[in-house]
């Protein structure tokens, strides 16, 4: 059983994760801005906000991992990287006695490499708002890997170039910067399967200081 510290259960991807690992038997904390939003879902529900290093410290203390499912929502995309920072930084100013748990990021689609060789968001017929969303995801990515694995313990997952609320399977695919496509050449996955995926990866800790990502 693994303790989780959980930024951003209340969105999409945040609450599927949530019950996919309350319901494998581990412990989360869900660290939200309003705890009234998230009531009987099963899980310890604090205050926290992962924009605050010190708010990140505070729930990363005795946690074995930390996930941020956070999303912009409609507002600025460049949160993601502030958000990026703000996990690493609060979690490395946990003292030498508190060991320092890994960080697990939900990342994007976009910066991953098509079969064709051109990045997903050099596509073309994107829309600019998308657009700037994966390229946050993009930079949010530059900045954790300039993390060293012995400081954080970093992963982050991309999904498929399309997901959405559907089915869950538990069956999925896996690469590293490739994007995962079907026979029709189609990149989709569930957001239920993504959550397996990430609670898998909590669990078997088999993509230290890497991006990787899903695909059916």
């Amino acid at each position: 059983m693994a303790k989780i510290a959980l930024f951003g259960a209340t969105g999409t991807i945040g609450a599927r994760v949530l019950h996919e690992a309350l319901d494998r038997g581990h412990q989360v904390t869900a660290v939200v801005r309003d705890p009234a939003k998230l009531t009987d879902s099963g899980a310890e529900v604090v205050s926290g906000d992962v924009l605050d290093p010190h708010s990140v410290a505070e729930a990363a203390a005795g946690a074995d991992v930390v996930v941020s499912a956070i999303g912009p929502g409609s507002g600025d995309p460049g949160v993601l990287v502030t958000a990026a920072k703000s996990l690493i930084g609060g979690v490395c100013t946990l003292g030498p006695d508190t060991p320092r748990p890994r960080v697990i990021v939900v990342g994007g689609a976009g910066s991953l490499r098509t079969p064709d060789g051109p990045l997903v968001w050099e596509a073309a017929g994107v829309p600019e708002p998308l657009r700037a969303l994966m390229h946050a995801h993009g930079e949010a990515l530059d900045f954790l890997r300039t993390v060293p694995v012995e400081e954080v313990r970093w992963s982050c997952l991309s999904p498929a170039a399309q997901i959405a609320p559907g089915t869950r399977t538990g069956t999925y695919r896996l690469a590293l910067d490739d994007l995962v496509v079907d026979e029709g050449g189609g990149s989709h996955v569930s957001v239920e399967d993504y959550a397996v995926a990430l609670v898998d990866e909590i669990e078997r800790d088999a993509h230290t200081g890497k991006r990787f990502t899903i695909g059916y």
